[in-house]
């Protein structure tokens, strides 16, 4: 008898420590879990941001970095790419609202210039699709440069002595100064500003790239639904949504009207004046969120854990706990890389000759 019950302890003892270990999932096998889940919505960026379309080359790119950051094609004298995509401020520029020509206030807030070739496409509206025609666009724009048209722009470059250098970039051209050229030219140095982060590196499966709370926040983000709109390379950046899905955005983010858009911003509507089109925004691209406040297309909202409870609100009808955006905040943060060592410099511009 006394046989038998040691048996049977045994036996309950051996069945206990079977139903735990089946039972037990180690912390290693949780972390390849959450991995494996992040693969299927997130990728690494790529090595290069360059396209068949627009040839690149290192004289391109140098001359690109020059028209970036010069100023004398804008009609005022102040205006380039680099007074809104500033190195100092992670490639935006930390206002509100921009300021364009003349000192006028744009009606969107800047975002940062970093990994936009990999974008859908350009501005909150959509309504450029690659960043060659953003920037030759913008040589027309009012906002922006104001020329009156290309000709006025080309001959400005050739008087402040740009030929030689458009003549290096562009060699089998008879005329190389040129409206299309110039976009060329700084479309190939922005498609060399990519920022690898740490979540590029756990993407790549190194675990120890990014924290316990960056882990937690990055289980949060799926699971509460933001990588339904903030996913892919460029964690967001992908598509088109209805800012503002549970209530009016405003309501949220205290947005004010906008005398330039006569009223409140209405997206996509604004270019294309379909109804279907109202308050459609392209979804923003994630990377190097953590250093580019104010945030919105409108810069409404100052700080970066409460643009997430806005979010959350307006997009998913959620309310967050406090413990939710940290964990949230830390995973965002894991997607800042450094200013591109290209660009955290600005160049040497010729001097003007007026004789070309």
């Amino acid at each position: 008898m006394k046989f038998k019950n040691t048996i049977r302890a045994v036996l309950a003892i051996t069945t206990l420590c079977s139903i735990t270990v089946v039972g037990f999932v180690s912390a290693e096998d949780t972390d390849k879990a959450l991995l494996e889940r992040a693969k299927n919505l997130f990728k690494p960026l790529p090595d290069t941001a360059k396209v068949d379309d627009y040839p690149h080359s290192a004289a391109r790119a140098e001359l690109g970095k020059a028209l970036f950051f010069e100023t004398r094609v804008s009609t005022d004298g102040r205006m380039s790419c680099a007074a809104c995509h500033n190195p100092s401020y992670h490639g935006a520029d930390s206002l509100t609202l921009s300021v364009g020509l003349h000192g006028k206030k744009l009606p969107r807030n800047a975002p940062t210039v970093f990994n936009t070739p990999l974008l859908v496409a350009q501005h909150y509206g959509g309504n450029r699709m690659t960043v060659e025609e953003q920037a030759m666009k913008a040589l027309l724009s009012p906002l922006a440069y104001g020329n009156k048209d290309y000709a006025e722009a080309e001959t400005k470059l050739k008087s402040l002595g740009y030929t030689k250098k458009f003549e290096e970039a562009f060699p089998n051209e008879k005329e190389p100064v040129t409206a299309e050229n110039w976009a060329a030219a700084i479309g190939s140095f922005e498609r060399t500003l990519l920022t690898p982060a740490p979540f590029d590196k756990y993407l790549k499966g190194d675990q120890r790239a990014i924290s316990k709370e960056a882990k937690i926040g990055l289980d949060k983000f799926m699971s509460f639904g933001c990588a339904g709109c903030h996913s892919g390379v460029t964690v967001g950046g992908q598509s088109f949504q209805k800012f503002g899905l549970t209530e009016d955005y405003w309501l949220a983010t205290g947005s004010k009207e906008q005398e330039l858009l006569k009223g409140r911003d209405k997206g996509k509507w604004h270019d294309t004046q379909k109804p279907e089109d109202m308050f459609i925004f392209k979804v923003p691209q994630l990377r190097n969120v953590a250093m580019t406040p104010p945030y919105f297309h409108d810069g409404s909202v100052a700080k970066l854990d409460d643009a997430v409870r806005v979010m959350a609100r307006l997009q998913l009808g959620k309310q967050l706990s406090d413990d939710d955006v940290k964990h949230i905040v830390a995973f965002l943060q894991t997607l800042t890389g450094d200013v591109p060592a290209q660009f955290a410099k600005a160049p040497a511009l010729p001097v003007a000759s007026y004789s070309n």
